[in-house]
């Protein structure tokens, strides 16, 4: 193209052949342009269309020709931006090009081109901001450690130190039983370091601190999951029901063995036909006075004692839950200690247990089946703490209610429902970390004329990852808050408790769910390796959904309790009553709702913990409201309880859900308010803020149909959560960094 009026279309025929492919959309576009063209003549348009011609493409050498010139101009024009600018320049300035302009910036979008994009992609040098964008900190990682760890920090080290050790290294065995002895192993070894006994009483060779006990937990949760579970089993879900469940005479016999691990044992609640529903399992402890004995039946297969850790290769006696019965009477569920096997691992008589098998995670756990055919124990192996049998044969209990004295008991154990969501939140934290500090590393496209760009520095990559962080951060704030109510809990307060801790199992677990999915996609291919440490992750942490009680009849639990406490002033309310209690008063309600504040935009209304709080407060207070005013609705409408409660299930979830994220976001806020260090401060208040935020951008579909938010102020919402995750991007990897894991935990390769 000699004629240099004809050179204004070497840009869009380079665009065109640049992939080696003319299409016949692309062919049917320019020559309709070009035959439109009056200021070119008939022989320039012929010229130009046999330059279309799909099956005789330009060679590589004229492509690399057309390419040449087009650099060349941009190279000495730096502004310009878009591909008519271009045609302007190679033409020497021809006025009918000019004057066509606008034409060729519409062929240019009929074409499917953007400028900016074209004129990237021919640069030869790139200043981008997100290319630019790279880890630093701006706040002392040990610092945030300190807070994280509080009073705990000096058992967490001590974990830390231990589990870090070469006879911890990964056992990479596929051989079950290969695997289920090293975990078990490696409990002996904790059990010597005294951190099994830690929450029982010093006089039977316990640490008696069961905030340290949580701690361990969480801590060994960086390490394997099946060791975690094992350890639960032995020293916490056997070792506390005989601690929580029994009196003296039991703890003197025991709990030191327990502690050491000479005994290792058994939580059998569980049943293959009750699941959940405790109250129904129909295991049958029979009193016999005359010999003061308990017989212990299992009265057909699926009654039998299903998935119970340490039951299947090293477990030699067992808590079980049973209905206990003395004469013709059923006196409710009790607890009670069987042996199962005898010292040399032998499994006793009218006892059948079977392998679960293998399973989706956890195989270094040995589940198993139990059970028992007319097993006969002393009456000294109830746990008689809340119930007993007298001398006389005559059962006896100090809480005369059966369903008060039923929920007491299960009371005493909610200490794990504390432990299992403080590990689901350690397995997020591990994670994350693989998948923050790969994907600042990993890098992948960028701009043309520029080197390939981090992935983390992409706005969707933050959007997948930085919220679950802020999430997880905001979590570890409320756990602590849990386990704190939890040690100085009182009686009077035990059902606020129980519930608040169900609520936290099931949001901190499902959380961990969400998060390693999100973790294993945010890394790619490179995750579904099992050297990265995501698939166990993400195996080992899907039980934890529904052992320790199924989130969702948690959630139940949760909401019932909610509505157990507006139940007390709701019968009385009207329209005007429910108004004050979702508000405060009816004045709040007319100011909330008005058209200004629906639509508020502005940055420091949006990052206002008040308007956060008050979001949460709201959404929370007004679920309750509308569950409580549905259910006596449908209830003084003549449907049964049971049935009205069926009809509103889903509604109950949202009860519970909306309480729990109120929960978790005071909490973070309360801690945040106890930071004196400033830089570490200034970013836990991003942190913060991105949670709250993205919490409510979760939400919006609600705040949009109750009218408490209009689009705008959604919209302005989800531009703040953009901008916040782009601001805390910088710090991502310091965040993680912050939780202390050691390298020979976290292992995987592409986090290092």
């Amino acid at each position: 193209m000699e004629n240099s009026t004809l050179k204004a279309f070497i840009p869009l025929f380079y665009l065109v052949w640049s992939d080696d492919l003319l299409t016949e959309k692309e062919f049917s576009t320019l020559k309709n342009f070009i035959t439109s063209q009056s200021w070119l003549s008939k022989k320039d348009q012929e010229l130009m269309l046999s330059k279309l011609d799909a099956k005789n493409p330009p060679s590589r050498v004229v492509l690399n020709s057309w390419k040449a010139e087009i650099e060349a101009v941009l190279s000495l024009n730096p502004t310009v931006k878009s591909t008519s600018e271009i045609a302007i320049l190679l033409s020497d300035n021809n006025q009918a090009i000019k004057n066509n302009h606008i034409e060729f910036l519409k062929l240019e979008n009929d074409l499917g081109f953007s400028g900016d994009e074209i004129i990237a992609d021919f640069s030869k040098e790139s200043n981008s901001f997100t290319s630019n964008q790279a880890a630093s900190s701006s706040f002392e990682i040990e610092k945030l450690t300190e807070i994280l760890d509080g009073e705990q920090a000096p058992i967490i080290k001590k974990v830390k130190s231990i589990i870090s050790q070469p006879v911890f290294a990964y056992e990479t065995s596929t051989d079950t039983a290969v695997y289920r002895e090293k975990v078990f192993e490696w409990c002996k070894i904790l059990a010597k370091e005294n951190l099994g006994n830690m929450a029982y009483p010093t006089e039977y060779g316990g640490g008696d601190n069961i905030a340290d006990y949580f701690a361990i937990m969480e801590t060994l949760s960086y390490h394997d999951l099946s060791l975690v579970i094992k350890f639960g089993v032995q020293f916490g879900l056997w070792g506390m029901s005989v601690h929580s469940l029994g009196t003296e005479k039991h703890y003197a016999k025991y709990l030191r063995d327990i502690g050491s691990l000479k005994l290792p044992g058994c939580f059998a609640m569980t049943e293959t036909n009750h699941g959940s529903n405790v109250k129904g399992m129909e295991t049958t402890a029979t009193y016999n006075h005359e010999t003061k004995t308990f017989t212990i039946h299992t009265p057909h297969p699926k009654a039998q004692k299903e998935y119970i850790g340490n039951a299947a290769v090293h477990g030699q006696m067992a808590t079980v839950f049973a209905k206990l019965i003395i004469g013709e009477t059923d006196y409710g569920v009790n607890a009670f200690i069987v042996p199962i096997r005898d010292s040399n691992s032998i499994v006793l008589k009218g006892v059948t247990i079977n392998d679960c098998g293998l399973k989706m995670g956890l195989n270094g756990v040995d589940n198993g089946t139990i059970s028992f055919n007319q097993v006969v124990i002393p009456k000294e192996n109830m746990l008689d703490r809340f119930a007993s049998v007298n001398e006389n044969g005559e059962f006896e209990s100090p809480i005369p209610s059966d369903n008060r004295r039923f929920f007491t008991m299960l009371g005493t154990l909610v200490g794990g429902r504390i432990g299992i969501p403080r590990s689901a939140l350690a397995a997020a934290k591990s994670g994350l970390a693989i998948a923050i500090r790969y994907s600042d590393k990993r890098r992948q496209f960028g701009p043309e004329g520029g080197s390939e760009v981090p992935i983390l520095n992409y706005r969707i990559h933050q959007r997948r990852l930085l919220p679950l962080l802020a999430k997880t951060y905001a979590t570890h704030f409320a756990l602590k808050y849990v386990t704190k109510r939890f040690m100085v809990r009182t009686e009077i307060e035990m059902p606020e408790i129980e519930a608040l801790a169900a609520g936290m199992k099931a949001y901190s677990t499902w959380s961990t769910t969400a998060i390693l999915q999100e973790c294993r996609e945010a890394c790619g291919g490179k995750a579904y390796l099992s050297e990265n440490r995501i698939d166990a992750l993400k195996n080992d942490t899907e039980v934890y959904t529904t052992f320790e009680g199924d989130n969702t009849v948690l959630m139940q639990l949760v909401a019932k309790n909610r509505l157990s406490e507006f139940r007390k002033s709701f019968g009385k309310m009207d329209t005007m009553g429910i108004i004050q209690y979702v508000y405060g008063n009816a004045k709040t309600a007319i100011s909330e709702k008005n058209p200004i504040a629906t639509r508020k935009t502005d940055a420091e209304h949006l990052m206002d913990e008040k308007f956060h709080l008050s979001a949460f407060q709201y959404r929370e207070k007004t679920t309750l409201a509308s569950a409580a005013k549905r259910l006596k609705k449908l209830i003084d409408g003549g449907l049964e309880p049971y049935d009205a409660f069926n009809v509103v299930q889903h509604q109950m979830i949202d009860v519970a859900q909306a309480y729990l994220e109120r929960i978790v976001l005071e909490q973070f806020q309360l801690a945040i308010k106890t930071i004196a260090d400033k830089e570490v401060k200034a970013i836990l208040v991003k942190v913060y803020q991105l949670y709250a935020l993205s919490q409510i951008e979760k939400n919006k579909g609600w705040y949009l149909e109750d009218g408490y938010m209009e689009a705008v102020k959604t919209k302005a919402i989800r531009k703040m959560v953009n901008q916040l995750c782009w601001d805390i991007r910088p710090e991502a990897v310091a965040l993680v960094k912050a939780f202390d894991i050691p390298d020979s935990c976290l292992a995987a390769p592409i986090a290092f």
